[in-house]
Formats: C-alpha cells, structure tokens, sequence
C-alpha cells in the first residue's frame, strides 16, 4: 500500500494513517496522502486497461492494504456519454455525460461506500453510522451488509422513499428524522457518543476514505477521454465530497506526471432553494454560512451546511471555476427535455448540471468548442416523481 499518512488541510497537522480517524483537532475533515512518487515507478497509465472495470483499477492509489478487506459489488467504470443532440441544441457541441446511475445501489455513493466500508473493515470498525439525504445510506448501509458490519441510518423523512427500502433490505438500524440532515447529523453524534466507541461516526467528510472513493469519478474520467483532462467539470454539490475528490483526483495525475499542467474549470451547482455554496463563492467567502429555509426538488444537494465548504471553494477557485444555482422549474424542464432527446433519464441532481451548462454557455462563461463533462448522479429511475405520467391515456 502506498498511502503514507492523513494530513489536515487547515492547520497542517499530519495524522497516523493506521488508526482511525474523523475530524482533525481543528475541526477539518483530514485528507489521505500517498507516496506518489513510488506509484509513479510501480504503475503507469498503460497498465489499466489490463484491470478488471471497476474503480479498484487504480488500487495503488487507493487506501486498502489487504485486498482481503476489498468489499466489493462492481463499482465503477461507469460510462461516459456523448450527448450531441442535446449539447448541439445549447450550443455545447462536444457535451458528454458521466452515468453514475448505472453503478451499484443506483447512485455515485457507492464509490464512497465501498472504499469507506473497507477501509473501515480493515481498521476493525464493527458498526458505522451516519446521516444521510438518501442515496449515501442505501449504499453505505449495502456495503455494510456485504462486509459483515452493522450499520445504523438516519434519514429525514422527505428523503425518496426508495432509500428508506434499500436501507432496511440490506438490514441496516434506519431511522427517519423530521427535518433536514443536519438535524440527522446531531443525532448521529449522540448515538456515536452515547455508544462509547462501539460505532464509527462515518458521515460525510467525518471520515477520510469516502473521498477516496469518489475522487475515482475524477481518474476515469481522465482515463476514457485518453489521458486528456476536458475543458470543463459540472458537478451537483451538497456534500461537496465528489468534486472535492475530483480535484484531488486531477492533482495527484499531474504530479504522477500522467496528465499535464491544464486542469479542468470545476462548477458546483447548488439550487436556487439552497445555495450557500455559490452564495460564499460570490461574496468572495473562504466559509459558507448556513442556509435557511432550505428546499429543493434535487434533495441530495439540499446540505445547508456543508462541512467542506473550505475545500469545495479552494477547489472553485484553484481550478478558476464557478458556482452556480439553478431554479427547480429548469431543473424539471431541462431534466425532461434530455430524456426526449437522447434517451436518458438523469436524476435532478445530474439535471441540475445540465440547466448550469446551458446557462453558462449562453452567458458565454462556457465557450464555444470546449469539452464539458456533466456528472449524473444517480439514477433517475429513483425519482419516479420527476416525470408527470397522469394525463398518459388508459387503453381499453
């Protein structure tokens, strides 16, 4: 194994890689670091279209020792898209889709959950909790399951029903809260302290191995357009984990040397019903204050406060991005207009995104002749309330 330590993004401080760890004493979550160089003279970019197609491919730079801890359910390698149809209609000709909603457990979360769940298994957690706005505890309470470990969910209660199933199929400890996920994290922290150690605090950014799932969106993304990073990323941000993971993801190929020195622009989108991602971004803020009131169709980014907000705007900024917020209505519109179009229904998360691409080449921030990838989260099939289906006629 090549990961050589946990170091903290704010203070500095390093952490032992071999213990567990949540937040750094400062309050930051903790990012693994590895011995990039030795990667660099053990592995290079030829050797993995020799690998099996899942997100294991690039287990040098991923935090299991023992491959015996590897649980496992095929993630990864999910498809990346052209969309022409719908990339010609908003004057973005070269527009792909990442398809996340063909991965295990319908959604993105699974990359996070099955590098979490292994990584916790070989540090001997018997028992993980976490808050969640949905798809984040269906997967990480299947991965549980499949690894031998408890597992218990907490879940606000307008979170889609489907989750609440996939939950108590893979026999997780759910419980439904009357509010939001903060709400469902301040619980998490009294079961976690209450427990006296016997459960694993595993929520979002609490823990440091999650983001080594999901930065693997950003190395396959790289890997299927041939080595060569697109112009533009568009991702749909509650959490953050997943772009926070792609930006570490495109840094740590610069410095194997596998990639060049021109990054991708990272955008975050948030919707207009709770943005405090974008509303930071725009004040020029390094911290997010909490959002009030907040409220969308895409539940999964409804996070009013994020805990790497710090890390989701030096990622904006670093890589000259932007933040964007979308209206629910064009989220809907344009959700269903890609459906008719190419034939994919995208979760409202990943349809988010394409209402930001469509708004920032109209305002000419995307230009013309540029590669943009779109991340669809999840599947949108786990959203049946997106698509209106009454006035469809009854045959007799």
């Amino acid at each position: 194994m090549y990961l050589t330590h946990l170091d903290c993004p704010r203070c500095g401080r390093e952490h032992a890689a071999d213990q567990l760890h949540n937040l750094c004493e400062c309050g930051s979550p903790l990012l693994a670091r590895y011995d990039l160089p030795a990667v660099a003279k053990a592995v290079t970019p030829e050797h993995f279209p020799l690998r099996p197609a899942d997100l294991w491919r690039y287990r040098e730079l991923l935090p299991v020792a023992d491959p015996r801890h590897v649980t496992t359910l095929g993630e990864g390698w999910t498809p990346l898209l052209r969309v022409p149809t719908y990339g010609a209609e908003i004057g973005i000709e070269d527009l792909m889709v990442k398809d996340e909603g063909l991965i295990p457990t319908g959604s993105f979360k699974a990359r996070g959950a099955a590098v979490g769940v292994s990584r916790a298994r070989e540090l001997g957690v018997q028992r993980i909790a976490m808050p969640t706005n949905g798809n984040a505890g269906s997967a990480w309470a299947t991965y549980a399951a499949r690894a031998g470990m408890g597992a218990t969910i907490v879940m606000p209660l307008a979170a889609p029903g489907i989750c609440r199933r996939e939950c108590v199929a893979a026999g997780a400890d759910l419980r439904l809260i009357d509010g939001l996920i903060g709400d469902a994290g301040r619980r998490v922290a009294e079961l976690v302290a209450e427990s006296a150690g016997a459960i694993f605090d595993a929520g979002t950014l609490r823990e440091p191995y999650r983001l080594e799932g999901k930065k693997t969106m950003g190395y396959e993304i790289v890997e299927q357009l041939g080595w060569q990073p697109p112009d533009v990323i568009i991702y749909p941000t509650g959490g953050g984990v997943g772009l926070i993971g792609i930006h570490k993801a495109l840094h740590e190929l610069r410095e194997l040397g596998w990639i060049g020195d021109k990054l991708p622009r990272l955008v975050a989108v948030q919707s207009t019903g709770c943005a405090p991602i974008v509303r930071a971004f725009a004040a020029g803020e390094e911290r997010a204050r909490p959002w009030a009131d907040a409220q969308t169709v895409a539940f999964g980014i409804t996070v009013p406060a994020p805990l790497g907000d710090e890390l989701i705007l030096a990622a904006l900024r670093a890589s000259a991005g932007t933040a964007v917020a979308v209206d629910d209505a064009d989220i809907l519109a344009d959700l269903r207009d890609f459906a008719g179009r190419e034939g994919l229904l995208l979760c409202p998360e990943g349809a988010a995104c394409l209402t930001a691409a469509r708004q920032l080449r109209a305002g000419g921030w995307i230009r013309a002749g540029e590669r943009v990838v779109v991340l669809n989260t999840g599947a949108g099939l786990k959203y049946p309330e997106t698509v209106d289906v009454s006035g469809v006629p009854v045959l007799s």
